[in-house]
Order: structure tokens, then C-alpha cells, then sequence
């Protein structure tokens, strides 16, 4: 009776408490809202709810599903604003989510990346301002900028092709790190002079700035025969031959050192740059760049997918622009396969199956017992398993057992079509497999050697078995390795043992395909045809013409069974082949490894500009060779 009592007054605080959650009102109004729509002031009335009932697990779990659901139709709507350019808008929309969800992961994830499409657009317009300008080389490092990262910006790609359109150059090779000034042209004529006075007249006519290393022999004599040449091309001509090289300290001040090993560690300068790679294995990459570009230092985060790396300036530009040419997404194709298993079944049993066995049933005779005197009792039957001579004199008719007979009048016709049309979406030289089965078990029995029987249990795939592996070309073709098994259970087999095992039908296909985008290719002729025949008949009255047919049972059956394949490639997104100038750039010499190559050319005048608007050109500066 207490427990009874005990289990009563549970149920009542139960009841109680339920009774409570159904009549707080804050909460009916909050579903209410919620089912009208009003997502916000819902939310509003279960947290007064929550408030008012804090141990109340059923209002907790319906303002966590409420906020949850509100909180998703924000960043959609501020995901849609953002899709639509209205980027101030949407960082908005995101800091009111903030003052209600606070430091939510994806609101914090979405404000960083809208942040940094907001500084890309302030450094675009900087950089379209500076083109304006006729200053490509501001113009160029906003760019860089913008690209390092966002490396897939069109708006960034489109001005830096258009800065090295209009510069009349190769892309990706850049520009002097002077002045736009020191583009001037100029004509020099110097014959077995010093390097002293070559530096000395270029530095009067040019505004130059030259520090010379103590190393540097200012006494070497040059031979120099410039005309219409820009002042720093003439310059690097002039290193290049003379075996010396330059470091810029600033837009006017050149540095001049011996171009020797020992010098370049101690002058040129050293950068570290990361590249997270959105598509390229990060191994692979640092196995590129270290053979191409020569970088010693290299370091490979796996987990980051980003390869970090440290030499000169112009070496990694260089790098940079490897990863570009080697960090594009691999190419999707969208596989259409569809499948019919077309089975057709007759089966014709029709006849009289007579008997076919006559046995005589075993004889017995009884055992009698005497017990006591003058009484005998009947204990049992010894019944015997042979039947003997001397017991057919006791056959009669009850003795003789037939098979029953049997009419047979059956006719089946079945048509069985099994359709699957998976669409399978793969990226190129990946593999992909699909199972439309079952997994049968197998069980295998093992004995050890001290007698222990253990069992172990195996699974056969069974079913349709399909694997593909495409690989996507250039040419908007697909080569496709197709390989396909259909398999069912014959029969089942027991062992001596009692281990169940099964004989299984299998048909098999595999081959490679090459097939353009959108084409559908048939493999059919998986043909499993079967016909067989049998009869049971009387013996002598079963072969009577037309009669016979009254002692014989015949039995047809008939299975054809056809597989079919029809494979149809989408291509979703192919390999994008990087311009001419993308895949084609300078990597230096042989001894060194830069970005730039020596280049002497005739100076032009400034993006936009004619001849005759640029500053005037320098006199023609002539030493005559010195007196020996």
C-alpha cells in the first residue's frame, strides 16, 4: 500500500507540473507567434518563459529550437544581401545577430570574411585610382594584395592583365622598382672608360643616388653603346656585364656590390611567404617549387594544406607564380547511369505423374514372454528391416504401399524489369562504387587442436556491383574504366559438417570508355538464356502416340535474363588551362634564379602618355676611351 501511495503521489506532481507548462501563458503565446511567423517576438515570449521557469526542461528545448531557427533565417537573409553586393548592408545584418546570439562561431566566421572582402574593395578602388594615375606599380601591389588573399578575385585579375597589357609586357614579369622617372630614355656612348666615371656621368645626367661597396673595383674598365635606352635598363646592362649587382635602397639610391656569393647573402634580402592552397596537395607543391624554383627553405603544414617558404624577393615571385599556375580545382563529372535487369520466366508443368514405386511394408512377428507358471504375456513386435522369403507368404493387400498419383497443371509466365538509375558525382582519376545488394553471411566452422569448435562469420556481396573511375580531358571528353558484376544465389550447399554455404551466379563486364560530354553509351548482351525440358512418363504406355500423353508428366521452363548499362558523363567543371602567360614566364639563369630578365629596350614613354607629353630625354652622354 505505501508503494502504491508513493507511485499515486508521483504521478500527481507529474501531473501538476504539466498542467503548469500548459497554462503558463508566456509560453502559449510564444508558440502562438512562432506558428504565425513572428519569429523574434516568439522568441521574446519563451525567454520571458524561460525566465519565469528556469528548471522547466520543456520551455528550454523550445527556445533553443525557436533561437536556432531564427538565428539560421539571419545568415540566410544576410548571405543573400552579401550575394547581391550589398556589403555594408550585410556586416549590418550580421552585428544586430551579434547583439542577440553574442560570439556565435558563424557569425564571427561570417563577419571576418566579409571584412575581407570589404578591405579587397577599398584596396581595388586604390588600385584602379593609382592606374588612373599612370602609376602601375601602386596600382600593381594593391593588386598582390588582394589576390594573396583572395587569389580567385575577377575584378583583381582583370586590372592586373590590363596594367600588363598596357605596359607592353609579358605577364608576370614586373617592373623596375624605380622611379616611373628613371624610364626616361637616354643614349650613352662609353669607350674602355672606368666604372667611376660611367657611374659618375649617370648619376650628373639621371639624378642617381651610388653606394659602392668597398669590394667594388670603381678603376674596371666598361664599354657601353646605348641609344634610346631607358636609364635603368642601360643600368642593368651595365651590372650585368661588369659582374656586379644592384639592391634599391629607395626610389633614387642605388646600391652596388660584386655580384659573388658571399656578397649576395649579405645584401639580398630575404622574405617569408605562406600559401594556403585551396586545391593543390601541399607535398606536391613543395616538391614543385623546390625543383623549379630552387628554394632550399620550405616548409609544409598538412594540416593547413600550406606551404611556407623563404628566399629572395624575385625567387619568390616566382614561386608565387608556380602555386598560381599548379592551385586549380580539379576537374567534377556528373556519371548518369542507368541499369535494367530484363528477366523473362514460362514454366509449363502439365501431365499425370503416375506412381512410380511399389514396397512391400516389413513384416513383424511378436515375442512372447512367460512369467510365472502357466502365463504368457505379450511383451512387444521384433519388427525386422528385411524382408525375407519366408515372410511374402503373409503379404496381402494391406501389406502393398504405391506412390500416390499426381495431376500437374501448372503454367507460370513472369516479365521482371529492375531499374536503377544512380547519378554518381566523381572528381577526375577518383573512384566511385555503388552496391545495390545484399550481404549474404557465410559461416565457416573451426576446430583447434584441442577440439574447441569456433565459428566465424563472412559476407558475400551480392547484387549489382558498379565502379567507375573517369578522368576528365581537355578536350571536353571523358575516358571512363567501367567495371560491373551481377551476381545472385544459385543454390545453397551444406557441407558434412552442416556449414551452409552458397553457389552463386555471377556476370561480369569491364571496360574503358571514352565518351565527349553528354554522350550515352549502351554495353548490353549480358545474356543468361536457359531452357530446359523433362518428362515423366510410364514405362511402354508413356510412348503411345497421342495416349501417352495420359501417362507422362512433361515439364518446360524457360529464363532469360539480360543485363543492360546505358552511362551518360556530365562534365561539370573541367581543368582550367592557365594564358600563355601564365604557363610561359622567366626563372633567371642558370646561375641565378629570378623572376625578371636582363632586359635592354628602348624607353617608352608612361601608361597613356605620348612622347612628346613625358619629360624631356637625357642629352647623349659620349666619353671618349682615355689615353693609354
Amino acid at each position: 500500500m505505501k508503494r502504491l501511495l508513493l507511485m499515486l503521489l508521483v504521478a500527481i506532481a507529474l501531473a501538476l507540473v504539466l498542467a503548469a507548462c500548459a497554462s503558463d501563458p508566456a509560453f502559449r503565446e510564444g508558440e502562438r507567434l512562432l506558428a504565425e511567423g513572428k519569429d523574434a517576438a516568439g522568441v521574446a515570449e519563451l525567454e520571458k518563459s524561460v525566465a519565469a521557469h528556469p528548471g522547466n526542461a520543456q520551455y528550454r528545448t523550445a527556445l533553443v529550437r525557436a533561437r536556432e531557427a531564427l538565428l539560421r533565417k539571419g545568415l540566410l537573409a544576410a548571405e543573400a544581401q552579401a550575394r547581391a553586393g550589398k556589403l555594408e548592408e550585410t556586416l549590418a545584418a550580421y552585428r544586430e545577430l551579434t547583439l542577440r546570439y553574442g560570439d556565435d562561431a558563424r557569425i564571427v566566421s561570417a563577419i571576418g570574411t566579409l571584412q575581407v572582402q570589404l578591405d579587397n574593395q577599398t584596396l581595388l578602388k586604390a588600385a584602379a585610382d593609382y592606374l588612373a594615375k599612370n602609376e602601375p606599380e601602386a596600382a600593381r601591389a594593391r593588386l598582390r594584395a588582394v589576390l594573396a588573399r583572395e587569389p580567385g578575385n575577377p575584378e583583381a585579375q582583370h586590372l592586373l592583365k590590363q596594367i600588363e597589357e598596357k605596359a607592353g609586357q609579358p605577364r608576370g614579369i614586373d617592373m623596375p622598382q624605380l622611379g616611373a622617372s628613371y624610364r626616361r630614355p637616354v643614349s650613352l656612348e662609353f669607350r674602355d672608360a672606368p666604372l667611376k666615371q660611367v657611374f659618375d656621368a649617370l648619376s650628373r645626367q639621371s639624378g642617381l643616388n651610388f653606394v659602392f661597396d668597398k669590394d667594388v673595383r670603381v678603376d674596371q674598365r666598361a664599354t657601353v653603346f646605348a641609344r634610346d635606352t631607358a636609364i635603368a635598363d642601360a643600368l642593368d646592362a651595365l651590372l650585368a656585364t661588369s659582374q656586379l649587382a644592384k639592391k634599391i635602397l629607395n626610389g633614387n639610391t642605388v646600391l652596388i656590390y660584386p655580384n659573388q656569393p658571399n656578397k649576395v647573402k649579405d645584401y639580398q634580402e630575404q622574405v617569408v611567404k605562406s600559401f594556403f592552397l585551396a586545391h593543390a596537395d601541399a607535398k606536391n607543391v613543395m616538391t614543385l617549387i623546390r625543383t623549379m624554383a630552387r628554394i632550399k627553405d620550405v616548409y609544409v603544414d598538412e594540416k593547413l594544406n600550406m606551404v611556407a617558404v623563404r628566399d629572395t624577393p624575385e625567387v619568390v615571385r616566382l614561386a608565387e607564380k608556380l602555386v598560381q599556375m599548379a592551385d586549380r580545382p580539379d576537374a567534377e563529372v556528373m556519371l548518369e547511369v542507368e541499369i535494367m535487369e530484363v528477366k523473362r520466366s514460362r514454366l509449363q508443368d502439365l501431365g499425370v505423374q503416375w506412381p512410380s514405386q511399389f514396397s512391400a511394408l516389413n513384416l513383424g512377428t511378436q515375442t512372447t514372454t512367460t512369467v510365472g507358471t502357466g502365463v504368457s504375456v505379450t511383451t512387444g513386435a521384433q519388427v525386422t528391416n528385411q524382408l525375407t522369403l519366408g515372410s511374402l507368404k503373409n503379404i496381402d493387400a494391406n501389406a502393398i504401399a504405391i506412390n500416390t498419383a499426381v495431376i500437374n497443371l501448372k503454367k507460370d509466365a513472369s516479365d521482371v524489369n529492375l531499374l536503377a538509375n544512380p547519378r554518381i558525382r566523381v572528381k577526375s582519376r577518383e573512384k566511385a562504387k555503388v552496391h545495390i545488394g545484399d550481404k549474404v553471411p557465410v559461416i565457416t566452422s573451426n576446430v583447434t587442436s584441442t577440439g574447441v569448435t569456433s565459428e566465424s562469420v563472412a559476407y558475400l556481396d551480392v547484387g549489382l556491383k558498379l565502379d567507375v573511375e573517369p578522368q576528365v580531358g581537355l578536350e571536353g571528353d571523358v575516358t571512363i574504366k567501367v567495371g560491373m558484376e551481377v551476381s545472385n544465389i544459385v543454390r545453397e550447399v551444406k557441407s558434412a559438417t552442416g556449414t551452409l554455404t552458397y553457389q552463386l551466379g555471377s556476370r561480369n563486364a569491364n571496360t574503358v570508355l571514352r565518351l565527349r560530354d553528354g554522350e550515352t553509351q549502351v554495353l548490353a548482351g549480358l545474356i543468361s538464356d536457359e531452357d530446359r525440358a523433362g518428362a515423366s512418363k510410364v514405362p511402354g504406355l508413356g510412348d503411345l502416340p497421342l495416349i501417352g500423353r495420359l501417362f507422362s508428366s512433361n515439364r518446360d521452363e524457360l529464363n532469360k535474363t539480360e543485363i543492360i548499362l546505358t552511362i551518360t558523363p556530365h562534365i561539370l567543371r573541367n581543368i582550367e588551362r592557365p594564358e600563355l602567360a601564365d604557363g610561359e614566364f622567366f626563372a633567371g639563369t642558370e646561375s641565378q634564379t629570378s623572376d625578371q630578365p636582363l632586359r635592354v629596350r628602348a624607353a617608352r614613354p608612361a601608361l597613356g602618355q605620348n612622347a612628346s607629353e613625358t619629360e624631356p630625354a637625357l642629352p647623349v652622354v659620349m666619353v671618349p676611351p682615355l689615353a693609354q
